[in-house]
């Protein structure tokens, strides 16, 4: 547990009974978790497995359990010949999670504060005579935990370069600011109720609820549902509209782990209140996600594109104490929106960290794809 805490990840505990040891522990310490977890198998592996008793590691996210890694040793297997892929995982935490949840752990994330620099770039190709207007920011979130699962984040953008955007766009004003709250419930499912200021000039309530299927992972149903009005910023003054609009989506979830490719599926209600149908597929690899998405709703043409996310250096950093950590955010992408729609399909997004490769980060067979790659 010290050497664990000493690499920088946090919330380490672990708890042991008859049938086996369990550890749990947040990577913080790591950009990407597949990277990470590798770490702390590694050492739990050189110091820390018990002795012809399975050992159980679950991760933790913002302290909601996400995934765990099951070794149970054969007869006959010696410690020092365990390796990395004789590692299960999945989402199952088994049965002894709630001791250790119940177990006073190391090195709290609670009331740390992260510093995350988001770049972000805008184009558009709407005028004849210039090839692209662009639009880059920076924008620095303030995002801090001060409970289980709960997430305070505000953020500010400073332009950085305008080209062909509103003069709006030109002052320095709040972006992201809103608090979350993710829980964990029985069945392999997931809850995240956000309130705030979200993208897309828009502010009120949004809620996530994904559940994995626990006889197979690689299937999944998600669903989502917003209740949102206008809001934009002129310099530090919000205006808001009074009129709201209610989203919605629901769809289905498939991977291929052989390949690592994401497909999703989803029925939508978009902010003009048009529905409509929207189907995704993305490539996964270690640095980046890459994939298509399609979409046809009623009274609008055909749209779809590509989109991107590609992982940004440092790849590892680490806190001192409770002084703020300064740190450009986990990954920076785009979307390209080739049926060039200005109209229909308008959606948003809830925080900043809200992305295809975000989501996939504790995908279980992604994470054991990557404790492969040494």
């Amino acid at each position: 547990m010290n050497t664990l805490v000493e690499m920088g990840f946090e919330n380490v505990g672990w708890t042991e009974d008859g049938k086996e040891r369990v550890y749990v522990l947040q990577n913080s310490a790591y950009r990407l978790n597949g990277v990470g977890i590798g770490k702390a198998v590694d050492i739990i592996q050189k110091m820390g497995l018990p002795d012809k008793k399975p050992c159980r590691i679950v991760v933790l996210d913002n302290n909601i359990p996400q995934i765990s890694l099951f070794y149970k040793p054969i007869i006959g297997d010696s410690v020092p010949g365990v390796a990395r892929r004789d590692w299960d995982v999945s989402y199952s935490l088994g049965r002894n999670w709630k001791k250790v949840g119940k177990v006073k752990k190391k090195n709290s994330s609670l009331f740390k504060v992260d510093v995350v620099i988001y770049p972000e770039l805008s184009l558009k190709n709407l005028v004849i005579t210039q090839i692209y207007q662009v639009l880059f920011n920076l924008a620095p979130a303030i995002e801090v935990s001060f409970w289980k699962g709960m997430r305070l984040t505000a953020q500010l953008e400073v332009p950085i370069y305008n080209d062909g955007y509103p003069d709006m766009y030109n002052k320095i004003h709040p972006g992201f600011i809103g608090v979350s709250q993710t829980v964990r419930l029985p069945y392999n499912i997931w809850g995240t109720l956000t309130v705030g200021h979200f993208s897309s000039e828009r502010y009120g309530v949004d809620m996530k609820i994904s559940h994995r299927f626990i006889r197979d992972n690689r299937f999944g149903i998600e669903g989502r549902v917003g209740y949102t009005g206008a809001a934009y910023w002129d310099r530090f003054t919000c205006h808001f509209g009074t009129q709201k609009k209610m989203t919605w989506s629901v769809g289905g979830y498939f991977y291929w782990p052989q390949y690592n490719v994401e497909t999703t599926m989803k029925l939508e209600q978009y902010l003009l209140g048009e529905k409509g149908v929207r189907i995704d597929i993305i490539r996964h690899f270690r640095y980046a996600s890459i994939g298509f998405y399609a979409m046809k709703a009623q009274g609008a043409k055909s749209n779809g594109g590509f989109r991107f996310q590609i992982a940004l250096p440092p790849y590892k950093y680490r806190r001192r104490g409770y002084i703020p950590r300064f740190t450009p955010s986990r990954n920076m992408g785009l979307a390209y929106n080739a049926g060039n729609e200005q109209y229909y399909y308008k959606n948003y997004r809830s925080s900043p960290g809200d992305n295809i490769m975000q989501s996939n980060s504790f995908n279980p067979y992604f994470i054991k794809s990557e404790l492969l790659v040494y």
